[in-house]
């Protein structure tokens, strides 16, 4: 089963092989690769009481080496890029493997659930700090280039960040050819300003022992564990390794990390190492201390770009998350705009790209500095991390079914590395990390009541309605007048019969010659063949009972799925068929099953949702609603 990963990369054998690491390393490593701005810059800033000596220096070299090996190069390389879901990667995408793995196990099934929503709302909470703790760091560079400036650098990264958000509903096909190019330039400079620093002090490459960590812990044993929370800086943005497996494949991905990325990094941090060791008054910025004076203002103007592109691609990362939770049920259905003609990945969510934007905004005014910000950042990325590790552990265990001997002691191994360093960040909820955890229950809460709500719901509509057979049979014995034409219910119960209908018989007192009740089932895979999305089953009196499946990253064009249905019983021509939608409007009641203020919240949440009509694409001219109240 391990080798089902290499679906990812089918899609992607006709790109030149070169081509596609490029575009990989412009998209997916653009937060990882901004990393080495702040990370050592926050280790030593003096509030974990790291002296800035030789053991201090080496001792934390060999953390950062170490965990970049194991988080990176070994848990996300060599098994959580394999758990693809027919290619596509990402929180949402595990949680459905996950769920499909536990579904014999009802309450494993929940628990494994209950972790993808919070990994996915953790996610959007990383997606606020990402963007501003990488531009802050960036800009942060011109008070080193011009005295008296520090005061500008919040305007100034407000500003960029702005514009970053503005330019998201034109799209990024146009600008995204140069994610690539910058960011392989990028790392290249990381490489060299690395060597630079490392033929001034070559003893800092002592730091690739592991030793030097081991030894830091037993010397440092006050602030080994919590020194992790600024350690784990360094692997910020591993999740979009995975994330963003859909749009490259497993191996582009993998090539690029060995043979460019993981490189960069080592180089760069040991540089700034070595640059400590000899000048420790550097630690107050040992990233563009490292640089020599003429080539801080272009480099500051590269680390700019480098930011904006590593903030792209996680503003990219939570569109794609988002469509994933519509579609698969856990989040109200939004208006998604498509950017580009070619690429269906490539979309546009309003109302998901103004709260990023209110968030980020709000974040660099509060906290001012990246280092301020850095005491915030690590809770959301190292609690998505261990959440992947716990859904990863029931693919391993009950999809891929490896032998408990082999996948135990690894998933110990990970799931001991990520505990200790959601461990280290949990002190910095009190310091400034309480908002991507407040984020991330108010997210969890949201998608938990829509989900709850949505089931609720419709039991409480089931309660009433009336079997399909039942009403046919009634149909044959007294039969309304019909007219000419095809009449689609949407309805959430193929089994019963919806309540637009109900309305649209005792008000109109006709039927139409063919009646089509249509269910859309959404799959826990990401994208269902044309050949397999319609299913038809005829009911008699022109009843016809039709499901049409899509998956996560399907889009749900009605119309267009139904065009391929070739039944000659069945007519579909657009001019002769009317789509009946029934519109909900909920009232929170004391009755059972939710609590008021969530049923509150979910009436809300239902009344500001974009209705069928737009998901499902339906033609505004044949469309024909009918509302009812339900309690919950």
């Amino acid at each position: 089963m391990v080798q089902a990963s290499s679906q990812a990369d089918t899609g992607h054998k006709a790109a030149k092989p070169l081509s596609l690491l490029v575009a990989a390393v412009g998209v997916v490593y653009g937060d990882i690769g901004t990393s080495p701005l702040y990370t050592l810059k926050e280790v030593f800033s003096g509030s974990y009481g790291v002296p800035v000596n030789h053991d201090g220096v080496l001792g934390i070299l060999a953390l950062i080496f170490w965990s970049l090996i194991w988080v990176v190069s070994f848990k996300y390389m060599a098994f959580i890029l394999r758990a693809d879901n027919q290619g596509e990667g990402g929180t949402m995408a595990l949680t459905a493997l996950a769920r499909r793995a536990s579904a014999p196990y009802p309450r494993l099934r929940m628990l494994m659930v209950a972790c993808g929503l919070v990994g996915a709302a953790l996610f959007y909470g990383d997606s606020m700090i990402t963007p501003a703790i990488s531009v802050l760091s960036a800009v942060e560079g011109m008070g080193l280039a011009f005295e008296g400036i520090d005061h500008w650098v919040v305007p100034i990264a407000v500003v960029v960040l702005v514009a970053l958000f503005l330019i998201q509903k034109h799209g990024t096909a146009r600008i995204g050819i140069l994610f690539g190019p910058v960011m392989v330039t990028w790392f290249l400079v990381l490489a060299a300003l690395g060597v630079h620093g490392i033929m001034q002090s070559p003893e800092v490459l002592k730091a690739l022992n592991p030793a030097w960590a081991v030894r830091f812990f037993i010397v440092h044993p006050g602030i080994g564990v919590a020194v992790l929370g600024a350690v784990v800086l360094a692997l910020t943005g591993a999740e979009a390794l995975y994330a963003d497996m859909g749009h490259f494949g497993r191996k582009p991905i993998a090539r690029a990390w060995f043979a460019l990325v993981l490189p960069a990094l080592v180089l760069n941090y040991f540089g700034q190492g070595a640059m400590l060791l000899q000048n420790p008054e550097a630690a107050r910025n040992p990233f563009y201390l490292l640089a020599p004076t003429w080539a801080l203002l272009p480099l500051v103007g590269l680390a700019t770009l480098a930011t904006v592109i590593a903030s792209q691609a996680v503003i990219s990362g939570a569109f794609s998350l988002t469509r994933q939770a519509i579609q698969l049920g856990y989040i109200p259905r939004m208006q998604i705009q498509h950017t580009s003609s070619h690429e269906q990945g490539q979309i546009y969510i309003p109302a998901v790209n103004w709260a990023l934007m209110v968030g980020v905004v709000l974040l660099v005014l509060g906290f001012e500095s990246s280092g301020a910000l850095a005491s915030a950042y690590g809770v959301a990325v190292t609690g998505t991390m261990l959440m992947t590790t716990l859904l990863m552990s029931s693919v391993m265990l009950l999809l891929w079914k490896w032998p408990p001997v082999l996948a135990v002691p690894v998933l110990i191994g990970c799931l001991l590395v990520d505990g200790l360093f959601f461990a280290a960040n949990v002190p910095k909820i009190v310091q400034g990390g309480a908002f991507p955890v407040l984020a991330g229950i108010v997210l969890f809460v949201l998608m938990t009541t829509w989900k709850r709500g949505r089931q609720i719901l419709v039991e409480r509509i089931d309660e009433g309605s009336l079997p399909l057979p039942l009403f046919i049979s009634s149909i044959s014995v007294q039969p309304p007048h019909r007219v000419e034409g095809t009449a689609i219910f949407l309805t959430a119960r193929p089994d019963a019969v919806p309540h637009a209908l109900l309305h649209n018989l005792l008000h109109n007192q006709v039927l139409h010659s063919q009646v089509v009740l249509l269910t859309v089932v959404s799959e826990d895979r990401p994208r269902v063949p044309p050949q397999e999305q319609f299913e038809v089953e005829s009911y008699g009196e022109g009843f016809f009972r039709v499901l049409l499946h899509f998956g996560f990253m399907d889009e749900p064009d009605v119309p267009a799925a139904l065009k391929l249905c070739h039944l000659e019983a069945l007519d579909f021509s657009p001019m002769r068929t009317t789509y009946f939608l029934s519109r909900e409007t909920v009232i929170a009641s004391r009755l059972e099953g939710m609590s008021r203020w969530r049923g509150a919240l979910f009436a809300f949440l239902l009344k500001n949702a974009n209705g069928n009509l737009r998901f499902f694409n339906l033609p505004l001219n044949r469309v024909i609603e009918l509302g009812t109240q339900v309690e919950i």
